[in-house]
């Protein structure tokens, strides 16, 4: 059992970006190990991984929930599943490396509104899955100053940035200082600068588990199909 479940989007294990992505994060959550980070002169990648470094490599789609008492994992992974038949891969013009305030990640080219509404769905639709924040985790969230909308997101769905606060995004980094965030930059575009992420499309979900020490494990990847 774990205590915490997500569905993210994920590239399909194998592929470069997946390798990549495992690699720089310092954990494959499909294998469900630790990598080893690459070796960077004048850049500590363990450090400015640390954060997002439990999560594994991905774009979130449905973010991460506990288990409504009256649901059962099996019941979530069959809901997940024709979800995924009846909703059709997603043709983005690429992958680039932006800037999200003091962070670093991967976003789209172009119009993402088929990816939006994808992740709309999948809030709405794999909700009932979802218990109810606990009025301390409500705290927690409202610590981050949210705007009236991000509120009532976060009351209905359980997570502020959600449907039209929803910008999709495979996170890189913590928050960096301005010389890390630089040097992470320019790291980070040469290794990109090799792959091949125009035009790209998102052919899968994937359903992932957290531990109890806050790692997350890939549980089934489905494939797009509808």
């Amino acid at each position: 059992m774990f205590k915490r479940y997500a569905v993210y989007y994920t590239p399909e294990p194998g592929t470069p970006l997946a390798e990549f992505g495992s690699a720089w994060l310092g954990w494959d959550s499909a294998e469900r190990r630790a990598c080893e980070q690459p070796d960077i002169a004048g850049l500590d990648v363990a450090a400015l991984t640390d954060t997002p470094r439990k999560y594994g490599f991905h774009g979130t789609i449905k973010p991460p929930f506990r288990l409504a008492d009256e649901h059962t994992p099996e019941g979530l992974q069959e809901a997940l599943a024709t979800f995924c038949t009846t909703t059709a891969p997603v043709a983005l013009d690429g992958l680039r490396l932006a800037r999200l305030g003091r962070f670093l990640a991967l976003v789209p080219q172009g119009d993402a509104s088929s990816l939006a509404q994808l992740a709309a769905r999948a809030v709405q639709e794999l909700d009932p899955f979802r218990a109810p924040l606990t009025d301390a985790e409500l705290t927690k969230r409202r610590a981050a100053r949210l705007t009236p909308a991000q509120d009532a997101h976060l009351v209905r769905w359980g997570y502020p940035y959600v449907l039209d606060q929803f910008r999709f995004h495979l996170t890189l980094s913590g928050k960096l200082d301005t010389p890390t965030f630089e040097r992470a930059q320019a790291a980070l575009a040469l290794m990109l600068s090799q792959l091949d992420l125009a035009p790209y499309r998102l052919t899968g979900l994937t359903l992932l588990g957290e531990d109890d020490a806050g790692m997350f494990h890939q549980i089934h990847r489905y494939a797009l199909t509808g």
